[in-house]
């Protein structure tokens, strides 16, 4: 594939953290805006070169990178306008909400866990007391712009109950331009390794891309705090179908027009070995009450069409791994099968990935990864030698131990033949000089003719005014 080159140009610079990228345009107005969320919790859109402040939200936000020395993945996590914003002024958000810190299903166990093969007991963990045992609650709300300007909050969608600080999804409201619906993109739960298998149990909403149907109003103004679907009030039951599982964190879904359809595309971040993207175009969504009669029945749904991205028995296109250093040799990791009853059991029924790029890489024109962090379709003819391709960004280049920091843009293309996409880097020109720039998100206009980068001088969402954002040009 070739090499492209393009530049940054700066739109904004010294804001918090940008989690959400994306253009509206505000009734009343005649241009799209570019649109921020920051995961502190404001919201901002930039109108003749200004920012200006649209929604601030922080009071509600949980306080954030007190409990892990600065680093988080709760916050003001989705931001997604609707179909009709320009009409109804209406627009969803998903964040953490304040005063909600509990203790964490396993106590001290934020990124630590790791299943042992030899021991059963690690396999075939349950959350129990999750009512006590838990570590924040996140929410789904509908808010509308009133005449006068300013955002009201209407009614809350979902409240669910989370079981570790990471992996709750970022960019992870969108709305469907194929069914009109609004598509919550919720990683597994947190800590590693997705301990209670919440990706692939039917019942539980982590690990999930679940539609919901925003037109349907449940007359629910306070749903209660659940982890199941079987929790939900019947007439929220009835908003909500499932599009897939096997999720493990998820920065949003997007789609492409092709024809009459629409491909989707849905990056899911990897444990420790591999980053990987999927698409697909037909798909089977499941109604939630179809969902829970089957599991009343203890009845084999019927899973044809239905997208299942094949974690935690799988990352990616392997079998999920556990790496463990060679004493004898710095160079070489030992490579163990942390599920393999899980892997053979999901091998048949997982989608396999469009792309897939590795952690460690040997090859001189590829790079290691850490995290992705956006995936987007580009449309535009700006830039012609990515006209079509899906673009990506990853959190951090992992270079070894030469600072400073960088993220990494690169893009990769549909092939007609099915096999695993080969991706190459984009190369860009901007100088960020001595600080770190790690790539934390990446958007997209209403057309998807532009492309916006989101880059932070931090890992830590504690460490403030860090925060720049790029539209990517020729």
């Amino acid at each position: 594939m070739i090499k492209v080159k393009v530049s940054l140009r700066l739109i904004v610079s010294k804001i918090n953290m940008p989690t959400v990228l994306k253009t509206a345009i505000l009734p009343g107005d005649s241009i799209e805006r570019l649109f921020i969320a920051t995961q502190v919790g404001e919201i901002f859109y930039i109108r003749n070169g200004v920012i200006r402040t649209f929604l601030d939200i922080r009071p509600r936000i949980i306080k954030l990178g007190v409990s892990s020395g600065g680093y988080d993945e709760r916050g003001l996590l989705g931001l997604a306008f609707h179909p009709e914003f320009y009409y109804n002024g209406l627009f969803y958000l998903h964040y953490s909400v304040a005063g909600t810190q509990g203790p964490g299903a396993l106590p001290g166990a934020f990124e630590s866990f790791m299943p042992n093969p030899c021991d059963p007991r690690t396999l075939n963990l349950r959350w129990i007391n999750r009512e006590t045992q838990y570590d924040h609650i996140d929410t789904v709300e509908e808010w509308i712009l009133q005449p006068n300007g300013q955002p009201q909050k209407r009614r809350t969608l979902l409240n669910l109950r989370r079981p570790f600080l990471n992996h709750n999804g970022v960019n992870s409201l969108n709305f469907s331009p194929e069914t009109g619906k609004l598509v919550l993109t919720t990683g597994d739960g947190g800590s590693g390794y997705d301990p209670f298998n919440l990706s692939q149990n039917d019942m539980e909403i982590a690990g999930k891309i679940i539609e919901i149907d925003v037109v349907k109003n449940t007359l629910i103004y306070n749903p209660p705090v659940v982890t199941r679907f079987n929790e939900l009030p019947e007439p929220i039951q009835e908003t909500l179908t499932v599009i897939a599982k096997g999720v493990r964190n998820i920065p949003g879904i997007s789609f492409k027009r092709f024809y009459n359809h629409y491909i989707k595309y849905v990056g899911n971040v990897g444990q420790d070995l591999v980053e990987s993207i999927f698409s697909f175009v037909h798909h089977k969504p499941i109604p939630v009450p179809q969902l829970i009669q089957a599991s009343l029945m203890n009845s084999e749904l019927d899973h044809e069409g239905f997208i299942n991205f094949g974690w935690r028995g799988w990352e990616g296109a392997f079998p999920t791994s556990m790496i463990r250093g060679c004493p004898a040799d710095p160079t070489l990791d030992e490579k163990t099968i942390a599920y393999y009853n899980e892997a053979v059991k999901t091998s048949v029924r997982r989608l396999q990935p469009l792309m897939s790029y590795f952690h460690k890489d040997p090859r001189p024109d590829k790079f290691g990864g850490t995290a992705l962090t956006g995936v987007q379709p580009y449309l535009g003819n700006g830039i012609p030698d990515l006209t079509g391709s899906v673009v990506f960004t990853d959190l951090a280049r992992d270079e070894g131990s030469h600072p400073p920091v960088r993220g990494i843009l690169a893009y990769t293309r549909v092939q007609a033949d099915c096999k695993l996409n080969d991706f190459s880097v984009i190369e860009t020109d901007y100088n960020f000089g001595s600080r770190p720039a790690y790539f934390v998100s990446l958007g997209t206009n209403l057309d998807q003719s532009r492309l916006y980068l989101g880059v932070n001088g931090s890992m830590k969402v504690a460490d403030f005014n860090q925060g720049t954002v790029f539209e990517i040009v020729p």
